[in-house]
C-alpha cells in the first residue's frame, strides 16, 4: 500500500495486481473505495451475441476480496456503475452471487449509484445511495465541476499513458487535484480514458495542479497533467 495526502488525510492507493486497477484505503474511516466495478459486463454483452469471458464478476470480487484482506477495510463504499446495468444482480453466477453476498454481510457496504446502475436495489445488498459526505469528502460518481467541496468519484476510468523508448506504455491511475480525487476503475473488463484528456481535466476544475497518481511496489508516482497558467 502506498499512502499520500488528501485533504487533509491519510489514504492508501492498494494494487490490485500488477498493471491492474488499484482501490483506495482510508485508514481513519477503515474503508476500502472503489469505482466502476461493472459487475455482469460479459453476461450484459452476451445477451447481444458479444461473447465476452463469462466470469468477469468473479474475478472483480476475488481482487476486491483480496483488498480488503490487505487492509483489514471493514467498510465498503462502492462509486457507482457497480452493475453493467441495473439488472445486473439478477445475472451473477452462483459463485459470484455467494462472493458479493458474503461480502456485503461481513462488511458495512454502500452501493453509490452511477450511471449505468441508477435503479441498483437491495438484491445487491448493502445499502445503496446517490451519493455521501462522510469526514467532510463527498462520494460520488461523477465529478462535479465547479464545486468547492472536497470530493471522491470515478465515471471516467482514467489512465495514465505515456510514451517511452518508442513505447506506448498505459496503466490505470487515480487523478488528484486539491480537494478532488477520480478513482481508476476496478472491474475485470473496464477500458480507460488518457488522464490528461479534457473531460477530466474539465471535470477537476477549479484547481491549480491536475497529477497522476500510480503505484508501484514500493513508491507512489506522481505525474504532472496540468497547471493552472501563472
Amino acid at each position: 500500500m502506498v499512502p499520500f495526502s488528501f485533504h487533509n488525510q491519510e489514504m492508501q492507493l492498494v494494487s490490485g495486481a500488477p498493471g491492474k486497477a488499484s482501490a483506495l484505503y482510508w485508514p481513519r474511516e477503515q474503508a476500502l473505495l472503489v469505482a466502476d466495478l461493472h459487475l455482469e459486463k460479459g453476461s450484459y454483452y452476451a445477451r447481444t451475441g458479444q461473447m465476452l469471458p463469462p466470469y468477469d464478476s468473479r474475478e472483480t470480487l476475488e481482487r476486491l476480496a483480496s483488498a480488503v484482506r490487505i487492509t483489514g477495510a471493514r467498510r465498503v463504499f462502492a462509486l457507482g456503475d457497480n452493475f453493467h446495468d441495473s439488472l445486473g444482480p439478477d445475472r451473477l453466477e452462483p459463485h459470484a452471487a455467494g462472493m458479493l453476498s458474503a461480502l456485503t454481510r461481513a462488511l458495512d457496504w454502500v452501493w453509490i449509484t452511477g450511471n449505468h446502475d441508477p435503479e441498483l436495489d437491495k438484491r445487491a445488498g448493502g445499502t445503496c445511495l446517490e451519493d455521501l459526505e462522510i469526514g467532510g469528502i463527498v462520494l460520488r460518481h461523477m465529478a462535479q465541476a465547479g464545486t468547492r467541496k472536497a470530493e471522491v468519484s470515478g465515471h471516467f476510468h482514467p489512465r495514465l499513458v505515456v510514451e517511452a523508448r518508442g513505447r506506448r506504455i498505459a496503466r490505470p491511475c487515480a487523478v488528484r487535484s486539491e480537494e478532488r480525487l477520480i478513482l481508476p476503475a476496478f472491474g475485470a473488463l473496464t477500458g480507460g480514458m488518457n488522464a490528461a484528456d479534457p473531460a477530466i481535466l474539465s471535470a477537476l476544475q477549479p484547481a491549480g495542479a491536475i497529477d497522476a497518481l500510480v503505484p508501484t511496489q514500493d513508491r507512489l508516482v506522481c505525474y504532472p497533467l496540468w497547471r493552472k497558467a501563472a
